[in-house]
């Protein structure tokens, strides 16, 4: 029976920097009353807050989730309340290295655009990260600026020899995340598992940019189970899915229990 299910945000429970829809959220309602829930993510603290919590039930089940932003960088749980477990922070060289590479790599890749909307390399501690078109940039044009990574593939090859000791990986819809060396979403999957003693085999990864260099592939790498989704309504269907597959495994082990009884 698994124990844990570990999704994305961005892309995969709702669209970029958007929040959870209606559906969504009571479909995670419902999971969270039967199972571990854990999304790890690109996004800031402050994203997870605003597009996923603030849309959850505030009740016991949120002691069901754990919340991990900056690609696993960190790690919160709750207790009452949300608390901090871990943050890997970057050094002051390390964030100087980083921010002037990714701004080499992007004007070498041509892709920098005209116009954007807010900050383009945002510093979030333990994570580095460029928004091609900018923090605040509307849906519909990051939706179409790069829908195939084809443009930030061209950037992370740029990128990669200019930070060879750090992991770069492509997320969202136009971002590229930066992390030390080694600390990825398979951190942040084996964080979980030390941290809530579940075992990779109890485990299902769900995100949308499991292809090799994308940041969700590092999970599916650890040896996780995982599946590839296109967008949020394909995630509704996937927990449909575990709902009905976990509700009939507990009733099979509820009836289990009356036999044994009797």
């Amino acid at each position: 029976m698994k124990k844990l299910i570990v999704f994305d945000l961005d892309g995969t429970l709702a669209r970029s920097k958007s929040s959870l829809d209606d559906e969504m959220s009571a479909l995670l309602g419902d999971l969270l009353s039967i199972v571990k829930v854990a999304v790890i993510s690109g996004g800031a603290w402050p994203q997870f807050e605003e597009q996923l919590l603030s849309h959850l039930p505030h009740d016991e089940r949120l002691l069901n989730l754990s919340i991990l932003p900056t690609c696993g960088t960190q790690f919160y749980r709750y207790s009452g309340e949300w608390k901090k477990i871990y943050s890997e922070d970057f050094t002051a060289d390390e964030k100087e290295k980083i921010i002037s590479s990714l701004k080499k790599a992007f004007e070498a890749s041509g892709f920098k655009a005209d116009k954007v909307w807010g900050e383009v390399i945002e510093d979030r501690g333990s994570q580095i990260t460029l928004s091609a078109l900018g923090q605040q940039a509307p849906l519909a044009e990051k939706e179409k600026w790069d829908p195939d990574f084809a443009k930030r593939k061209k950037v992370k090859a740029i990128l990669d020899p200019l930070i060879p000791g750090f992991s770069v990986r492509l997320g969202g819809a136009t971002s590229i995340d930066v992390t030390k060396p080694g600390i990825d979403k398979a951190y942040g999957i084996r964080k979980l598992r030390d941290i809530l003693g579940i075992s990779l085999k109890e485990m299902i990864y769900i995100g949308d940019a499991l292809f090799v260099g994308g940041n969700d592939y590092p999970a599916e790498d650890a040896g996780v189970i995982s599946i590839p989704v296109r967008g949020p309504e394909d995630t509704k269907r996937v927990i449909e899915a575990i709902l009905a597959c976990l509700g009939d495994e507990k009733q099979a082990d509820l009836q289990v229990g009356v036999h044994e009884r009797v």
